[in-house]
């Protein structure tokens, strides 16, 4: 008996592998163009969340970039109806999509043109997937650090408000760049965050366009909640939340509507800070 016919034939990727691989690298390509689709063509399309999310877990593979973390869309009620889901969603945040408070954001390409003062969390340790669901407590003992943030979303998928849940998720939750503000003191643990209050501003230079306000309550009545829904969802579909990885849990207001040059920043009081200045190209 030769060596060669005993030697296992060559796994060969499952249909739902290339559909998924396909989706990716389509919603990838109009990113890098810019361009927007109505939907996935129907031979990729991925009709339920589970495909959605088995497409988005082909995105670093398609864009070459490292996954630095998560965001979860919709943490509201009125977010989740604007977007026609049934809860939350999560993306995963890339290289070279997030950078640090005070950057100059781009905006070329992006059609929603808001930015979403945000509760992040960076992980101190891994959170493995478990046959159980973790708790509140678990969570927050793996958590590092607290910063304010300002996730600047976007999706190449219009009207995205019709796309429906699976596509949404494909399209990586509508995750485009994260702006990220330092580490808030400690005191952060010791805090109700469901009722912490956060003040938004936005101004074109220096004049003031308008400000907002809003609270911890509007992130699935807690920032701390919202992470914990994140841990079991990754669990839920084997994937680790990993040390180090940022997670951003969703907007704590009605998102900032903008324009390029603006400036939108968010006051945390004793936390903290973050702003950036969304550009004109």
């Amino acid at each position: 008996m030769t060596p060669s016919s005993t030697a296992p034939a060559p796994s060969q990727p499952s249909a739902g592998q290339v559909s998924a691989q396909q989706a990716a690298q389509m919603i990838w390509a109009h990113w890098q163009s810019g361009q927007v689709m109505n939907a996935l063509p129907e031979d990729c399309r991925p009709m339920t969340s589970a495909q959605g999310y088995a497409a988005q877990a082909q995105l670093p593979l398609v864009s070459g970039r490292e996954v630095l973390g998560w965001k979860i869309a919709a943490t509201s009620a009125n977010g989740q109806a604007h977007i026609n889901v049934s809860g939350p969603l999560a993306g995963r945040l890339l290289s070279g999509q997030v950078f640090e408070s005070g950057a100059h954001v781009p905006s070329a390409g992006n059609r929603m043109r808001v930015a979403e003062p945000e509760f992040a969390f960076a992980m101190a340790q891994d959170l493995p997937p478990q046959a159980v669901l973790y708790t509140q407590q678990q969570v927050m003992a793996a958590v590092a650090s607290l910063h304010p943030a300002l996730e600047v979303p976007d999706s190449r998928l219009e009207p995205f408000t019709a796309a429906g849940e699976a596509q949404l998720l494909a399209d990586n939750a509508c995750a485009r760049h994260l702006v990220l503000g330092e580490a808030a003191p400690d005191v952060w643990r010791d805090l109700d965050l469901s009722t912490y209050p956060v003040h938004a501003r936005v101004q074109h230079g220096n004049q003031l366009k308008y400000t907002r306000d809003g609270t911890g309550a509007n992130v699935l009545g807690d920032p701390r909640i919202a992470l914990t829904w994140l841990a079991n969802q990754l669990s839920g579909l084997g994937i680790t939340l990993q040390k180090g990885h940022v997670v951003t849990t969703g907007t704590c207001m009605v998102p900032l509507e903008l324009q390029p040059g603006d400036c939108a920043s968010a006051d945390y009081g004793p936390l903290g800070r973050v702003h950036m200045i969304f550009s004109e190209t």
